[in-house]
């Protein structure tokens, strides 16, 4: 059994930083990609930052210089540090993980937390 626990989440004043965490549990041999999501009401799921097992990132355009997503492979955690924040990254934010499992070494599955609430104010 594999889980994903967001933690970090909360209240902040615009400008403000926050930093999420997302740590791997479980039954676990391997992970490869790590990935930060975030979603509002009626809006799709949208990817926010994603890490590779060797450190190379990818951001959306719209948190670019502002958000930097890091790991730490010996804890199987990713984080989120999200710094000058906007009303507008207000959202229930979700980390995924491409790993492969001690009983299926040799192929990935996608697993996600259960999602952790930032709200900015203006």
């Amino acid at each position: 059994q594999v889980q994903l626990v967001e933690s970090g989440g909360g209240l902040v004043q615009a400008g403000g930083s926050l930093r999420l965490s997302c740590a791997a549990s479980g039954s676990i041999f391997s992970i490869s990609a790590m990935r930060w999501y975030r979603q509002t009401p009626g809006e799709e799921r949208e990817l926010v930052a994603s890490i590779t097992s060797d450190g190379s990132t990818n951001y959306a355009d719209s948190v670019k210089g502002r958000f930097t997503i890091s790991r730490e492979n010996s804890k199987n955690t990713v984080y989120l540090q999200m710094n000058s924040l906007k009303p507008e990254d207000t959202a229930v934010y979700y980390c995924n993980a491409d790993l492969a499992t001690m009983t299926s070494t040799n192929k990935n599955f996608r697993f996600w937390g259960q999602g952790t609430l930032v709200t900015v104010s203006s």
